[in-house]
């Protein structure tokens, strides 16, 4: 079963630091494009950070110089690490990985981790 596996979520103080981790389990696939993507109760999905199929890295505004998206083609994995996290950072992070298939791509969907940004 094609899945993605996401660990490192949890809470932190203002100003602290999380890594989170996202990997591609049970796939051959390539991947088309990896990233994280947050949400809170009652709003929509909204991008975090994005490793495309040409090869750059997409931020959100708001976490640009903070975050860090990187990626282990060995280990199919992506990790966002988070630095200077500030309350506005809470929400459920979930993980999205595009896979290609044939002349399409099938999208996955992590089911989220909790960030939580509190003294």
């Amino acid at each position: 079963q094609v899945q993605l596996v996401e660990s490192g979520g949890g809470l932190v103080q203002p100003g602290g630091s999380l890594r989170l981790s996202c990997a591609v389990s049970g796939s051959h696939l390539s991947i088309n494009s990896m990233g994280w993507n947050r949400q809170a109760p009652g709003t929509e999905r909204d991008l975090v950070a994005v490793l495309t199929s040409e090869g750059t890295t997409n931020y959100t505004d708001s976490v640009k110089g903070r975050f860090t998206l990187s990626r282990d083609n060995a280990k199919n994995t992506v990790y966002l690490q988070m630095n200077n996290l500030k309350p506005e950072d809470t929400d459920v992070y979930h993980c999205n990985a595009n896979l290609l298939f044939g002349k399409g791509v099938i999208a996955l969907w992590g089911s989220g981790t909790q960030v939580t940004v509190s003294s």
